[in-house]
């Protein structure tokens, strides 16, 4: 006789699958973006207001 499905496991095993997959997909976009910010060149620093013209406004 064969055994009764074990619907517990299977979901459990179901849950464990999507939370490694949304676990890899989140290190590709890390990756991704860690090579993004490499490959941009830093913008010129732009001249800050002075604080004294910061506090009149």
């Amino acid at each position: 006789m064969a055994f009764p499905p074990n619907y517990r496991q299977e979901r459990s095993n179901r849950e464990r699958a999507k939370q490694r997959k949304a676990l890899e997909k989140q290190a590709k976009r890390e990756e991704k973006s860690a090579l993004r910010k490499a490959d941009e060149p830093s913008p010129a620093p732009e001249s800050t207001p002075n604080s004294d013209e910061a506090q009149t406004r």
